[in-house]
C-alpha cells in the first residue's frame, strides 16, 4: 500500500549559472517539475519546489578566464537571466536562489565540517596535474591534448567532444595547460574523500531491493554503478572559486562543486523557510522527488544520498524521474555551436506563446529515450492541436452561447444518454490524468486533458446546436450548457501544463478563481445565468515565415557579394585613429530605444561608456564580459541623454547582419590595434 504524506518536497537540478537555459533543459527538468508541482497544488497537498543556480565549479572558471571576468561577474549576470527566464515561462518556483550566497556557504560548510569531525572521510594524498607557469594546480578541463580514442587536437583532460569518450590527463597525448599553454607537471596534494564504497551495501537494498519501481533509466543506470563497484570520490579541490574547505590546511581548496551543489536544495530551503525548514528535510511524512536529466542520475541517485546517510537525521529522495536528453532537429544540442534553443530568445521573439512551448516540450519530453523537437512539430503541434482543437472548441462554444443567449449560460433540459455519456467520461479522464501524474508520465498525461477538448469538438460535432437553433431552443441551450462546463474542466486539467492558456480561459469563462481539482467530478462549475465575458481566441496561427525564420538562425550565413572597397587612405589617415582592445564590463538596453544598448568597458586607460546600436544582434548578457576592438579616440557625443565616449567596430555581413568585431584569442584590454 502506497504511504499517504503530508508534504511534497520537489527540486529541480540546479543549472550552472555560465549560459542561457536552452529547451533541453526545460524538456528533461523544468517542464516536468513544474507541470507535477501544479498539479499537487491543484490537489491541495502542501508543496515546496526548490530550485536555484549552481554557481561554482571549473564551468564557471573556464568562462571567466575566456571572457576576462570575474566568475562572480559570470554568475551574477546568468543567474538573473536564468531566474528571469524561468519566471517568463511560468515554471513556480517556491524559491530561487543560488550557491554563492551568505547562507549556502554556512550550510555547506557546517555539512561537511559534520562529516569531518565525525571521520566520515579518508584524506588522501595524490599526484595530480600543476601549472608551473599559472602556479596553479589544474583541474581536468584545463589540461588538453590529443584524444588517444579519435585524435581530435583539443579534447579536454575528462573528455573528448568529437568522439565523445570519457578521459583522464593521464590518457592526453602531449597535455598541456589550457591557462599558460605550458606542459602540467604532477605535484602532490592532499584531498578529501567520500569513501562510497562504504556505502554500497546500504545503496543495494536502498535502491535495487526497496525501489524497483524508479524508472527503467534511472534504475538501470544505478545498478550498472553498483556492479562495477563505487570507488571513494573527493569531496576538496585545489581552485580559488567556491565553498572554502572549513578545515585547518586547507588553503586554496574549495569542496568539489558535485558535494556542493546539492546542499543548495538544503539552503535554499532554509533561505525560504528559515525557522521550519527542518520539517521539509528531516520529517519522515515528508516526500522529496528530485527531478534531474540523465547526466545526474548517480549524483542524485548515490552519492547526494550517500552524503545524506553520513551525515543523519535527513530524509532520502523517494523518487527520481530523470528524463533523457532532447536534440534539436535530429542533432545533439550544443552550445559550443549555439546549435540550441535558447529560452530567453524565444521569449523575446515569441510574446505570448509560453504555452506553445510549454506544450510542445511536454509532448516531446525524453522521457525513456532521447526524443527530437523540430520547428516543424512545434508549428504543427500549435496549429493542428492547440488552435485546431482546444481553442476551435472554446472559441465555438463561447461564440454560440452569445449568439444564442446573450453571453449567459443557458439551462439544461432533459439530457439525452449522449448527454449523459459525455459529462460522465470526464471522471474517467481525470482518473486517467491522476495516474499518469502520480507516475510521472507527463506525456500521456497531456494527452488526457487535451481529450477533453476533443470530446467537446466531437459532442459540438455531433450534436450540431446551429441546426437545431431552428427548432428547438431548449435543446440548444442545454447542448451549450455542457459545452461550457467542458470548457470549465479544461481550466483543471490544462492548469499544470498550459498556466497561461487556463487564465486566460478562466478571463473568458469570468471565472474570478481557480476551481480546485476535485471539480473535475464536478458537472455544474457554471451556474445557470452566469455571464461570460467577451471571446477571444486562446491562439492564433504561426505561419511559415516565422519557422523558417528560426530553422535559418541554425545555419551558417551565406556570404552572396561582398561590398566594394571605399576610396585609398593614407598612412597618415589610419594613424590618427587610436583603435584598442577593451572588455565589456556591463551592457544594458537604453529605455524606450529598440536598437540601443548602454556599454560600460574597461579600456585599459579608464572606464568609460559607449552608447552603441547593436540591440538587434545582441543581448546585454551576450555582451557582458566580451572583448571588443573600439575607436578610443572618437569625439564624445550624447546620445538619448547618454554621453558615448567611443565607437565599437563592427563587421557587416553581405546580409546586412553585423557582428562585433573580437580578438580571436584573449589580450589586454589597451593594447593598440594598427
Amino acid at each position: 500500500m502506497q504511504k499517504e504524506y503530508k508534504r511534497y518536497l520537489v527540486t529541480s537540478a540546479l543549472p550552472y549559472a555560465n549560459g542561457p537555459i536552452h529547451i533541453g533543459h526545460l524538456a528533461g527538468v523544468y517542464v516536468p517539475a513544474d507541470i507535477y508541482v501544479r498539479y499537487l497544488r491543484l490537489r491541495g497537498r502542501e508543496v515546496c519546489f526548490v530550485g536555484g543556480s549552481d554557481e561554482h565549479g571549473v564551468p564557471i572558471t573556464i568562462k571567466a578566464r575566456q571572457l576576462g571576468v570575474s566568475p562572480q561577474d559570470i554568475v551574477d549576470t546568468y543567474h538573473h537571466q536564468i531566474k528571469e527566464s524561468f519566471s517568463r515561462l511560468g515554471i513556480s518556483f517556491d524559491v530561487y536562489s543560488r550557491t554563492t550566497s551568505e547562507i549556502h556557504h554556512k550550510t555547506a560548510s557546517a555539512f561537511f565540517r559534520k562529516l569531518y569531525d565525525e571521520g566520515k572521510f579518508l584524506e588522501k594524498e595524490t599526484e595530480q596535474y600543476f601549472d608551473p607557469e599559472a602556479n596553479t594546480f589544474l583541474a581536468d578541463r584545463y589540461i588538453t591534448g590529443t584524444c588517444p580514442r579519435c585524435g581530435h587536437a583539443d579534447a579536454y583532460g575528462d573528455q573528448c567532444e568529437k568522439c565523445g569518450s570519457t578521459l583522464s590527463p593521464d590518457e592526453l597525448i602531449d597535455p598541456k595547460s589550457s591557462i599558460s599553454g605550458s606542459i602540467p607537471e604532477k605535484r602532490k596534494t592532499k584531498h578529501w574523500y567520500l569513501p562510497l564504497d562504504q556505502y554500497e551495501p546500504w545503496l543495494r537494498e536502498w535502491i535495487l531491493e526497496n525501489h524497483k519501481e524508479w524508472k527503467p533509466n534511472v534504475y538501470g543506470q544505478c545498478k550498472s554503478w553498483l556492479d562495477n563497484g563505487l570507488q571513494p570520490r573527493a569531496v576538496s579541490r585545489d581552485l580559488d572559486w567556491g565553498v572554502p574547505v572549513p578545515v585547518e590546511g586547507a588553503s586554496g581548496k574549495v569542496l568539489y562543486v558535485w558535494f556542493d551543489a546539492p546542499i543548495g536544495y538544503i539552503s535554499n530551503t532554509i533561505e525560504l523557510y528559515p525557522d521550519t525548514w527542518e520539517k521539509w528535510w528531516k520529517d519522515q511524512d515528508t516526500k522529496m522527488i528530485h527531478f534531474i536529466g540523465k547526466d545526474n542520475i548517480v549524483f542524485h541517485c548515490i552519492v547526494f544520498p550517500s552524503m545524506l546517510k553520513a551525515h543523519g537525521g535527513y530524509i532520502l529522495p523517494e523518487n527520481v524521474p530523470a528524463n533523457e536528453f532532447l536534440n534539436l532537429e535530429g542533432e545533439k544540442i550544443s552550445t559550443s555551436r549555439n546549435w540550441a534553443v535558447w529560452l530567453h530568445e524565444y521569449l523575446d521573439e515569441f510574446p505570448g506563446k509560453e504555452d506553445v512551448l510549454r506544450y510542445t516540450l511536454c509532448s516531446t519530453t525524453p522521457e525513456t529515450k532521447d526524443n527530437d523537437f523540430t520547428w516543424k512539430d512545434f508549428q504543427s503541434r500549435n496549429n493542428n492541436e492547440l488552435v485546431a482543437i482546444l481553442g476551435n472548441f472554446v472559441n465555438r462554444a463561447v461564440v454560440l452561447t452569445h449568439k444564442y443567449f446573450k453571453g449567459t449560460v443557458p439551462e439544461t433540459g432533459t439530457l439525452t444518454p449522449y448527454d449523459r455519456e459525455v459529462l460522465g467520461s470526464v471522471s474517467a479522464m481525470k482518473n486517467a490524468l491522476e495516474e499518469h501524474l502520480e507516475h510521472y508520465r507527463f506525456r500521456d498525461s497531456l494527452k488526457e486533458a487535451m481529450n477533453i477538448a476533443r470530446l467537446g469538438n466531437k459532442y459540438l460535432a455531433d450534436t450540431e446546436p446551429w441546426k437545431v437553433a431552428k427548432t428547438d431552443m431548449e435543446r440548444v441551450g442545454t447542448i451549450l450548457n455542457i459545452s461550457l462546463q467542458l470548457c470549465a474542466r479544461l481550466t483543471i486539467a490544462l492548469e499544470p501544463f498550459l498556466p497561461f492558456t487556463t487564465k486566460k480561459l478562466r478571463d473568458i469563462l469570468n471565472i474570478t478563481k481557480a476551481f480546485p481539482w476535485s471539480g473535475l467530478d464536478n458537472e455544474t462549475l457554471l451556474q445557470t445565468d452566469h455571464q461570460l465575458n467577451e471571446p477571444v481566441l486562446l491562439f492564433d496561427k504561426i505561419d511559415d515565415d516565422a519557422i523558417v525564420l528560426q530553422t535559418d538562425k541554425l545555419k551558417k550565413p551565406v556570404v552572396k557579394k561582398v561590398v566594394p572597397a571605399s576610396p585609398e587612405c593614407t598612412i597618415d589617415d589610419f594613424e590618427k585613429m587610436d583603435i584598442r582592445v577593451a572588455t565589456v564590463l556591463h551592457a544594458e538596453r537604453v529605455p524606450k530605444t529598440d536598437k540601443l544598448l548602454k556599454l560600460t568597458i574597461d579600456t585599459g586607460l579608464d572606464r568609460r561608456v559607449i552608447v552603441s546600436g547593436i540591440a538587434g544582434y545582441y543581448t546585454p548578457e551576450e555582451m557582458t564580459g566580451k572583448q571588443i576592438c573600439i575607436l578610443a579616440n572618437l569625439s564624445p557625443r550624447t546620445i538619448r541623454g547618454i554621453e558615448s565616449q567611443g565607437m565599437i567596430l563592427m563587421a557587416k555581413e553581405p546580409d546586412g547582419s553585423m557582428r562585433v568585431v573580437s580578438p580571436e584569442d584573449k589580450i589586454g584590454n589597451g593594447a593598440v590595434i594598427g
